[in-house]
């Protein structure tokens, strides 16, 4: 593994219970290092499950803690009630009230601004998207906007994945709705132009939760149904965004020492089902391994093709 420079920023994906690939990758890092991950990183952004594990280290949760948290809570938080079984006739699937509990009993009722206020301070970006305003909100604890936001508000307004948690506030949901399910570029950009780091002297760790196996094979887009173009079509937006994150950051960004790491599921995993922990903490060894060796993703290093000239 590459050494790491002077500053240390981490982006985490969105992705529900998948968070867990995370917790176990960043605990291995911990482990080689011997340093923990609020001991390594001043800088955190994240979207969805990333706002829970970048607001964990702000709080100064090691990995292999949130690890356990994760899965020991999964069931918790996504437990099966009236709301999930008759799902789509009710607007939810899953109450607030678990997830509002564990995070009070781990990171307290600490404000946006404490993590800024903190010795050593840690700039803490989480995502949300704005209903009302129709855009995307950046929740840092050095804006005068959302210095007396409460953690668990802002956590929870990232993490309000549509038709599966409540709206916060009559307006905030999932930070994933806009463009920042991954929140790499947000990560540089924050790094760079708001901390005023030094590229040079900067990296920039980003992690996915499990790219999902394509759906789509060769020649059925050609028979589909109306209806059947649904499904194929979120999910290719949604990983075709994640990867031109990734682009962006390497276009403009070329001095930051900048490392995405994602690792392909073989079968696609609900955001919601804890039964799947055993996997997930497979996939989070296949992906620690993958940070220690500095295999990156493939997403990296990608060229557009030549202009075509006719």
């Amino acid at each position: 593994m590459k050494p790491l420079r002077k500053n240390v920023a981490i982006a985490i994906d969105g992705g529900g219970i998948r968070g867990v690939i995370v917790t176990r990758a960043l605990s291995m890092l911990e482990e080689h290092l011997g340093k923990t991950a609020p001991e390594l990183f001043r800088l955190a952004a994240g979207t969805s499950t990333g706002s829970i594990l970048s607001a964990g280290i702000g709080a100064g949760l090691t990995a292999a803690q949130m690890h356990a948290l994760y899965i020991s809570l999964g069931k918790t938080i996504f437990k099966k009630s009236w709301h999930t079984y008759f799902w789509p006739l009710t607007r939810y699937r899953y109450p607030h009230r678990p997830l509002i509990k564990a995070l009070r009993k781990y990171i307290g009722d600490k404000k946006m601004g404490d993590f800024w206020t903190a010795s050593p301070p840690t700039d803490v970006v989480i995502t949300t998207f704005d209903m009302l305003a129709n855009k995307t909100r950046f929740i840092k604890p050095w804006k005068p906007d959302y210095l007396n936001w409460p953690v668990i508000q802002a956590v929870l307004a990232s993490c309000s994945v549509p038709t599966y948690f409540p709206v916060v506030a009559g307006r905030y949901v999932d930070g994933g709705v806009g463009s920042y399910a991954n929140p790499c570029y947000l990560a540089a950009y924050e790094a760079q132009f708001c901390l005023k780091w030094d590229p040079r002297e900067t990296t920039l760790i980003s992690l996915g939760t499990g790219r999902d196996p394509n759906a789509v094979k060769p020649g059925q887009p050609g028979r589909f149904r109306t209806w059947e173009w649904l499904i194929p079509t979120l999910d290719a937006f949604l990983a075709s965004a994640d990867d031109q994150q990734v682009n962006l950051v390497e276009t403009f960004f070329p001095a930051l020492d900048f490392r995405r790491f994602q690792v392909d599921l073989n079968m696609a995993i609900p955001m919601d089902d804890p039964g799947h922990i055993p996997d997930l903490i497979k996939y989070g060894e296949k992906m620690g391994q993958m940070i220690l060796d500095d295999q990156v993703d493939e997403a990296m290093g990608v060229k557009p093709l030549p202009m075509w000239n006719g």
